[in-house]
């Protein structure tokens, strides 16, 4: 004896979802998507920022320590890799080293690898993806001198979620 019968409820009504509930459901989490969306959004920028202010404290760091080296004779001030003001004179001097000066002719190195900016855009070589300054540019330069590398910032023109302006970090 099926269970309906036995409470005299016999019916041939099909048990699932009509029409109008399934509507109803996709209405209620197109709300909730809609809802999440801009969260999501709003944390992954938030993760590229954090991961665009460690790449740059990790090149600052390294220039920084480039010229307490140079400032203390740990590098020579005649090395081809430093200015004469005791910046690197390319990026990529602070990952391919330069000569400590010693007798064994080790280099100093100060990067494993210059970090990528999470905010350029893909295929741009890491190389392209800073915008230098050199010690003697002005702090608003629109050009780098040439001369060395003093400090870094991104190319990226976008805003933070502070208002402040990416490329003046």
């Amino acid at each position: 004896m099926h269970r309906f019968e036995r409470h005299g409820l016999l019916s041939n009504r099909f048990y699932g979802l009509t029409l109008i509930e399934l509507l109803v459901t996709l209405a209620i989490l197109s709300i909730l998507a809609a809802a999440a969306l801009p969260y999501a959004e709003l944390t992954v920028k938030r993760e590229n920022e954090h991961e665009l202010r460690a790449a740059l404290r990790e090149i600052r760091v390294a220039i920084d320590r480039f010229n307490e080296d140079w400032r203390s004779g740990i590098i020579s001030h005649t090395s081809e890799g430093a200015s004469e003001y005791g910046y690197p004179k390319r990026l990529d001097v602070l990952v391919s080293g330069v000569d400590s000066g010693d007798a064994k002719g080790t280099k100093r190195r100060y990067m494993r690898r210059i970090p990528t900016d999470p905010m350029a855009q893909q295929g741009v070589p890491v190389e392209e993806q800073w915008v230098l300054r050199s010690y003697q540019d002005d702090l608003d330069a629109g050009m780098w001198g040439g001369q060395d590398v003093y400090d870094v910032h991104t190319a990226y023109e976008g805003t933070a979620i502070d208002g402040t302006r990416y490329s003046e970090w």
